[in-house]
Formats: structure tokens, sequence, C-alpha cells
């Protein structure tokens, strides 16, 4: 007696959060679902913040999701020994893990995505004693509709967390980027009257960006 072929279990994961000075970083895995490309989803940078809210509601709605949370003050304790790069593996790993699927599209957090996929490969085969098909990509969310809709998943979980953080000090920070005026002077504030170890947990005290700030008066001028 024939059996049923069994559906492809395809996920994609993308990051959001891992370059900003603080707050959290999110991965997020989202599993392949009918009716994802009559979505319209692309890259969450090129979506307007209502519009990937929406889209992340209707993403969660139809189809499993699973997102990690990475703190500031989590990210400098794994700092101490290991790179940022190993730091992603294992992340992405997790979330991995999760759903251990048969294939995963992932948007490389490596300069090089072929060095991304082999540890990221070695890291989920440790986990789990088995193997996954790796698509790893650079700008990975712009070409697989899997891999966007994690991108939209993720920043909408960073940008909520930044805008629950900025509620409960009542006051802007902006995006968490040193890009962003807004989190400069954010920053500006927090040096008054403050020693480095003193920072607030949600600063990421290994960023060279923050260590600069104390230790170069001209820095925020």
């Amino acid at each position: 007696m024939q059996t049923q072929n069994r559906k492809i279990r395809e996920i994609g994961i993308d990051e959001a959060g891992k370059g900003p000075v603080i707050g959290s970083m999110f991965i997020a895995g989202v599993q392949n679902f009918d009716g994802l490309d009559a979505l319209g989803v692309r890259d969450s940078k090129q979506l307007r913040p209502a519009r990937r809210e929406a889209l992340a509601a209707q993403i969660e709605a139809a189809t499993e999701v699973f997102v990690v949370e990475m703190r500031a003050y989590e990210i400098d304790e794994r700092r101490r020994g290991h790179t940022m790069n190993e730091i992603m593996v294992e992340r992405f790993a997790d979330v991995l893990t999760h759903f251990r699927p048969d294939r995963a599209f992932v948007d490389a957090a490596d300069v090089k995505p072929e060095r991304f996929a082999a540890n990221l490969s070695a890291c989920y085969r440790d986990a789990c004693g088995g193997e996954v098909a790796l698509i790893s990509e650079n700008k990975a969310d712009e070409r697989y509709p899997l891999v966007s809709a994690a991108s939209i998943v993720a920043k909408v979980h960073r940008d909520r967390s930044i805008r629950a953080l900025e509620a409960e000090l009542g006051c802007t920070i902006g995006s968490g980027y040193m890009t962003d005026k807004k989190t400069i002077q954010f920053l500006q504030s927090l040096r008054k009257g403050r020693d480095f170890d003193d920072l607030p947990l949600y600063v990421r005290r290994s960023w060279r960006t923050v260590r600069d700030l104390y230790t170069h008066d001209g820095f925020l001028e």
C-alpha cells in the first residue's frame, strides 16, 4: 500500500535589531503556508510601520511563528567570549531547533553566507543530531517571501519593544541606532552624571560606539 507524500516543512528566518546600541534583538521563524504569496510581503524595511503591523498579524494568524528575543545585557554577556556572528548562529539555531524543518531559507547574518550556513548546520546538528537543507543568502528577505515574512515579524516585535521601553521611561529614544538623532540625544542625556558601569541594562555596553561616548568628550557634540 502506497503512503501519501509528506508535505515538506519549510521555514524562513530573519532578524531585527542586530546592530542598534539600545534594546533587544529578535530572530523570527515563519513556517510556509498557503496564501503567503498573495499577501505581497517584502523586506520589512521597505514597508511603513502600519503595513508591517497588519502583515505581521495576518502571518501570525495563518501559520506557526516562533520568535527569540535576546536582550541587550544578554548580548553583552555573550560577547565576552563570542563574536556577534557566533551569537547569530546560536540564535538562528534556536529557531531551527524549534521547528526542525526539512528546509530553511535564512537571511545570512554574515558577509559570507556559505560560512553562515556551514556554522548554522553544525550548530543544529549538535543540538538535534540531524541535518537540514539550508538556503543561506545575504538580503534573502528581498528574494524569498518566506524570509520577508520572518523579517516583518521580527521587525514588528523589535519596534513594539522599543515603543514599550519609551512608554516605561516616559521619553523618546528613537530607533536605538546611532544614525538616529533621537537616539543620540537620548544617550547624551544618559551620559550626564553616570559612570559607564551604571548604564541601564537596555544599553549595549559592549558596543564600541557606546564606549566611545564615555571616553571621548566630543563624541556627541
